[in-house]
């Protein structure tokens, strides 16, 4: 078939919609004779072709797969209903934490339905703040997003990143806080970095990739990454390289300038591994050097602030579930490293902040947060314990950021029925109130909320949250979102969630079981899930399947799964292990392609995770679950409705097209649909535009309630 032909048919493809969701008719995707050979075996790559989203015949291809899909949703009733609910509930007020810098307070608030967050200004906690930055002024379909902030040490300059279109790559430009107008500063391909300001504001570090090639800006390998030093009013062409490794690709470089203004830190990672280096550069001496000071990649070192030349670090070395250690720079030897705060017997410690002389440590507790205060004597230590700070319920707490002198400090709280709620924590009285207090149009004490543990397949125990209406019947009958993550030492805790809201104020229950990968347990829950165990976190979570069918919560005609990134990973995987089990699926942005997902931009970074496919050994586990690759025909799989947006350049949405393609090709005659939905102008999920986010939601929902059956 010639290109002009294939073109064709697609364009000419219509959603057909018989009598049933079996009738849908997909568009047809040329099949290609790619075979490849991986350690001896041969592997058969069909839709190979849609990895170039540049190409006319991918776009012809999308365009056909979002004309079924769309018109399909479109005859779904409730489908209306569930975007009036979602626009309703998410039209209230939201606020970051506030941070405070030279006397004025930063923080980022959403109205209710902007598209964006906008970032506010205060010069007094209970001053009139004023719109330091509103990105919903710089585009018309409210694409542009503030990626990143960082206030200088005065807070009269602010370096901040814009992305466009839900991309990793970040602009970076200068504003003055006191007129509001930006410098003439402009910094590019920015991505995966923050700012780091020299104490005297004449500049800031920043990490930066040489720019792409035409063409590969979306799917070109993010390697060599460097650390530059920009100074203000110049050209990014003139800043001066601070730091490289040519011999090291995979090396990342994220900066920071300790409080005191003394050291630049250099946090080294090596991809998406937890282990890392840590090097820093003596400030006060243009010619000093950097100090490798941890270099053997052994564990996690986390810096938390120093006094003096004594660092602080939150590790997991010989500490699966993390420690405090002091490491002091005149001694840094390992036999004169000092252990501050132990390991918990049996709590994954999350976040460690330094002020006014204690610690505030941020525990995980069977998936939810706890927080301990630690006191310490000059820097000998150990720390002694303070007291508890109480929260309000099971759920999940953050924040506790300033400087060591601060006299306050500020953290968020959060549950499945508690929108994020923002406190102040005044650290001379050690009294709590409430700074910011989101409201939202529904009734918490109307929902109830149970943490199980179940059994694996290996019989390891695994924590499961389970939220619904009170009063739920256990008649095995309730439609049940169950949602998994299982990776990068990520930890699944309570949250509020819209989506989740609504779906629940309509009878469905939600679970979300705290599978290995994660890190809730420590890195030893992580590493579980890792490489050549990475098929645990499958068996975990096909367990709370089976364990919620077996306690009368649901039924398989009546289960959908859910999982994004990695966990669109999950989904695929289950679905294609135990396509029985599930009535449907909503894989989004996932990485489906466990033979190929090093070889497009941050990809090759997901190897200290998932192996290596050029390891014969890693081959063999991973062609054992990858998605794609076992996709077998005539299985009737769960009706399935695919996510991804054209411009992820994190998992480039190539996993997705061939995975719909597959699945398309594969599922049996009389099958429920398989549908892919392509939002256009939309990358990872980050900083997607509000009207974006509840046009998918209720996509997703009306899929949901359409494939189980729910009136």
């Amino acid at each position: 078939m010639t290109l002009g032909s294939a073109l064709g048919v697609l364009l000419m493809m219509t959603s057909i919609l018989a009598a049933d969701d079996s009738r849908l008719v997909y568009p047809k995707a040329r099949k290609v004779d790619q075979v490849d050979y991986y350690h001896g075996v041969k592997v058969v790559d069909p839709y190979r072709w849609l990895e170039d989203d540049n190409s006319e015949e991918t776009k012809a291809w999308v365009e056909a797969e979002n004309k079924v899909t769309f018109a399909y949703l479109a005859t779904i009733p409730q489908r209306d209903e569930f975007k009036e609910r979602l626009t309703k509930l998410w039209n209230y007020e939201r606020f970051s934490v506030p941070w405070h810098q030279g006397g004025r307070y930063f923080f980022t608030h959403n109205s209710g339905l902007q598209n964006q967050r906008v970032l506010f200004v205060s010069e007094t906690l209970q001053g009139a703040p004023h719109i330091l930055l509103d990105p919903n002024t710089l585009s018309t379909d409210g694409t542009v997003a503030l990626a990143g902030y960082v206030p200088s040490e005065d807070g009269t300059l602010l370096a901040y990143g814009l992305s466009r279109a839900g991309s990793d790559w970040e602009d970076w430009h200068v504003r003055d806080v006191r007129t509001g107008e930006d410098r003439s500063d402009l910094l590019e391909w920015v991505k995966f970095s923050g700012a780091a300001w020299k104490k005297n504001g004449s500049g800031f570090f920043y990490s930066r990739y040489d720019a792409p090639k035409a063409g590969d800006e979306k799917k070109g390998l993010n390697e060599f990454q460097k650390l530059y030093f920009h100074r203000i009013g110049t050209k990014q062409a003139d800043d001066p390289l601070v730091y490289e490794r040519r011999d090291h690709a995979d090396w990342g470089f994220g900066a920071g300038v300790t409080d005191d203004g003394h050291y630049l830190v250099i946090n080294v990672s090596q991809g998406t591994d937890s282990k890392n280096r840590f090097f820093y550069k003596d400030l006060t001496d243009e010619k000093a050097p950097v100090v490798e000071l941890l270099n053997e990649f052994d564990a996690s070192y986390d810096l938390i602030n120093n006094i003096g030349s004594m660092f602080f670090f939150k590790t997991n070395l010989r500490a699966s579930r993390r420690r405090v250690i002091a490491i002091d720079l005149e001694h840094p030897q390992r036999e004169h490293w000092r252990e501050i705060i132990g390991e918990s017997a049996t709590d994954a410690l999350e976040g460690v902040s330094l002020l006014r002389g204690q610690f505030f440590c941020t525990y995980l507790h069977d998936a939810h947060s706890l927080v301990k205060i630690f006191g310490i004597d000059g820097t000998a230590g150990p720390a002694k314990l303070v007291r508890d700070l109480p929260l309000p319920g099971l759920g999940s707490a953050g924040g506790f950021g300033g400087k060591i002198a601060d006299t306050e400090t500020f953290y968020s709280f959060t549950s499945f029925t508690v929108p994020g709620t923002i406190y102040r924590l005044d650290l001379v009285t050690g009294e709590s109130t409430v700074f910011r207090e989101p409201h939202v149009d529904f009734q918490p004490d109307d929902y109830q909320t149970t943490q199980v543990f179940y059994q694996s397949k290996d019989g390891t125990r695994v924590p499961m949250f389970i939220v619904h209406k009170r009063g739920l019947k256990l008649d095995g009958n309730n439609p049940t979102l169950l949602y998994g993550y299982g990776g990068f030492d990520i930890s699944l805790t309570p949250m509020f969630n819209v989506t989740d809201l609504v779906w629940m104020e309509k009878g469905g229950v939600f679970a979300m079981p705290n599978i290995r990968g994660g890190g809730e347990y420590g890195e030893q829950w992580h590493e579980a899930g890792m490489k050549l165990k990475k098929q645990n976190v499958f068996d975990d979570f096909i367990a709370a399947a089976e364990w919620l069918i077996a306690n009368h919560y649901t039924c398989t005609p009546k289960l959908a799964i859910q999982g994004g990134s990695n966990g669109g990973l999950l989904i695929g995987a289950c679905m294609t292990q135990r396509p029985d089990l599930f009535g449907a699926a909503l894989p989004a942005v996932g990485v489906m392609d466990m033979l190929r997902f090093d070889k497009f931009t941050i990809g090759w970074a997901w190897r200290s995770d998932y192996g290596s496919p050029d390891n014969a050994e890693d081959f063999r586990a991973l062609y054992a679950y990858s998605p794609l690759q076992n996709l077998r025909s005539g299985t009737r799989y769960p009706a399935t409705l695919i996510t991804t947006g054209d411009h992820d350049d994190r998992v480039v949405p190539a996993h997705s097209f061939k995975f719909a393609a597959r699945l398309q090709e594969c599922q049996a005659k009389d099958g429920p649909p398989v549908l892919i939905r392509i939002e256009t102008r939309a990358g990872h999920g980050g900083n997607k535009p509000m009207t974006k986010v509840i046009d998918e939601r209720a996509d997703e929902l009306a899929f949901i309630v359409r494939a189980l059956g729910v009136q």
